[in-house]
């Protein structure tokens, strides 16, 4: 397939209100800018440009991952002037290319794959996407004669009877490349914004005899955002539709509407999911697990059958029929393994934590290593901060830790050892061995009566 795209974003979106490109902002996780390429390379177009202007900085900050090149319209003089910005991209090109706005997230990979079945079945020069809204406000309106396209006029241009039409442009095309280079050159600037309008090259190809198509998109995919009020709405369409298809693919919500699923989460069947979840990124959840209420979880990986409630996980990893929470904190780079209970209050730092190990409350873990089958009381810390470097602390298989212990690292208690509660540990602990570090208790009788006397 000879496909490459032109996306253009110039313009300022002004009316966003902010400091960073339009294109930036994101719907339910990701950049706009992102969602339309990332969708463009799912249906094998690779070869992708971006016209870019006012703010580009923090576009091309956001894209410059993703291979793709950028043109520049330093003058912001209408959509046919931003295409002739990217003639350097298109001179030496044959076949096609698809011309896209960066400000419509929720059009689907399957209406790109049907503009682009139509435009090569019907060997058109151009192939557009219209809708049709139930009020079109400031959308371009398709003028029809005898049910063929004639031109597209800019609201601001039309007539009072031809605002009335309902049927729209979405700025979404796909162009020959001869044509669309042949024609561009001739489009003029008489209009009410004096500015060169993509759209004219309709009337220029109908001149010619050019052949124009159309497709028709339902309305919610062509929703455009170009206000915090847009950005709302688009993510409020796309996160029903994420839960949808979650829904459809076997996960249980108990209320999706309180629900908040970015698009590059997966999730597998059998899990249910609460109210007032939110997970986000690129997280995985495998089949039977259950998430409860007030829980975040960030680009992680959660294994089967574990239940997590109430709890913070950011960039962690957690194993099969582990219980988290409730209360719980993992921060990055924390590898939970099978069968852990990590219980309320405790938090855990770049860590790891072995199979079948316990630390059922009141405790922080940082940069540790902790073995298999270990038991961590209640009120355990990790000194793993002497003020200039993070230390390791590692304790070994089948270790006991008492309550109201302190290891400060970096130190290591060895396989099968027990430390015993309100001890600070300083020096290794050798295997086998028990550990006590705190001072011999003394009671000295009546000293209450002698100092009250």
């Amino acid at each position: 397939m000879d496909v490459c795209a032109i996306i253009l974003a110039a313009g300022k979106g002004s009316r966003m209100k902010s400091k960073y490109h339009k294109g930036t902002h994101k719907v339910c996780g990701k950049e706009m800018i992102n969602i339309l390429i990332d969708k463009l390379k799912k249906c094998g177009v690779d070869d992708i440009n971006l016209v870019v202007g006012e703010y580009r900085e923090s576009l091309i900050d956001v894209t410059k991952d993703k291979s793709v090149t950028y043109s520049f319209q330093e003058q912001q003089l209408g959509t046919g002037h931003a295409v002739l910005s990217a003639y350097d991209f298109l001179k030496n090109k044959k076949g096609n290319v698809l011309i896209f706005a960066c400000d419509i997230p929720l059009f689907k990979e399957e209406s790109i794959n049907e503009l682009l079945s139509v435009h090569f079945k019907e060997e058109n020069s151009l192939t557009f996407v219209t809708s049709v809204l139930d009020d079109a406000l400031s959308y371009g309106r398709i003028i029809r004669k005898d049910g063929k396209v004639f031109c597209i006029r800019e609201a601001k241009d039309c007539t009072k009877e031809e605002l009335s039409i309902n049927e729209i442009n979405t700025s979404l095309y796909c162009f020959k490349i001869e044509d669309l280079l042949d024609g561009i050159k001739n489009i003029k600037n008489c209009n009410a914004q004096n500015e060169f309008y993509l759209t004219d090259i309709i009337e220029i190809f109908n001149g010619k005899n050019k052949k124009i198509g159309t497709i028709c998109a339902d309305k919610n995919e062509v929703v455009g955002v170009d206000s915090r009020k847009q950005l709302s709405y688009a993510n409020e369409l796309l996160r029903k539709e994420i839960n949808e298809n979650h829904m459809n693919n076997g996960v249980t919500f108990l209320n999706p509407e309180s629900t908040y699923i970015d698009m590059d989460v997966k999730i597998e069947k059998d899990v249910i999911i609460h109210p007032n979840v939110c997970i986000y990124g690129s997280t995985v959840i495998e089949e039977d697990c259950e998430i409860f209420s007030n829980t975040k979880i960030v680009n992680s990986f959660i294994g089967k059958n574990t239940k997590i409630d109430s709890s913070v996980i950011y960039d962690s990893k957690v194993g099969e029929n582990t219980n988290i929470g409730p209360f719980a904190y993992l921060r990055p780079n924390s590898i939970i393994e099978d069968a852990v209970k990590i219980g309320d209050f405790v938090e855990i730092k770049n860590s790891t934590i072995g199979s079948g190990t316990k630390i059922s409350h009141l405790s922080y873990v940082g940069d540790a290593v902790v073995g298999k089958k270990c038991n961590l009381g209640c009120g355990i810390v990790t000194v793993n901060y002497d003020g200039k470097d993070k230390n390791k602390t590692i304790i070994e298989d089948e270790c006991f830790v008492g309550c109201n212990v302190n290891l400060v690292a970096p130190v290591t208690v060895e396989r099968n050892s027990y430390v015993a509660a309100g001890t600070t540990i300083t020096e290794k602990v050798d295997s086998n061995s028990l550990a006590i570090g705190r001072c011999k208790q003394t009671n000295i009788e009546n000293w209450v009566i002698k100092k009250f006397k």
